[in-house]
């Protein structure tokens, strides 16, 4: 099984991708693997991103647009539309009521890798 990291990473990818794009006018492939890495998801391959880019471009939330390449093929472009701003707004304010909810269930914790319970109507 892949790690959590790694599950997570892949389950938000969609919306990293839909926030990196929104704000840049459009943007092609090996540069979203860079910003990727760069906001700390360096561990994106790109058979992992182009997937989830074309599924994106199938539920019309990016568009393509194919641009000249410097000094070899021509190179893909990826612009977020209208539907995917849309799509965009939804998801952000999703993930923020899905992160407070996780956190709430998991506590502040402690650094001793100890778990602490809340007794608050437990039974014992």
């Amino acid at each position: 099984m892949a790690d959590a990291h790694t599950a997570w990473t892949r389950a938000t990818l969609p919306l990293c991708l839909l926030g990196i794009l929104d704000g840049e006018e459009k943007s092609y492939g090996y540069a979203l693997l860079g910003r990727l890495a760069d906001a700390g998801l360096e561990g994106v391959k790109a058979a992992t991103l182009y997937p989830a880019l074309t599924r994106l471009e199938e539920e019309s939330a990016v568009e393509i647009e194919w641009g000249a390449g410097e000094g070899g093929p021509g190179r893909k472009y990826y612009r977020i539309t209208e539907e995917g701003r849309a799509r965009l707004r939804r998801d952000r304010a999703a993930w923020g009521d899905f992160t407070r909810t996780v956190a709430s269930l998991l506590g502040k914790g402690d650094d001793s890798g100890q778990h602490t319970r809340d007794t608050h109507g437990a039974g014992g």
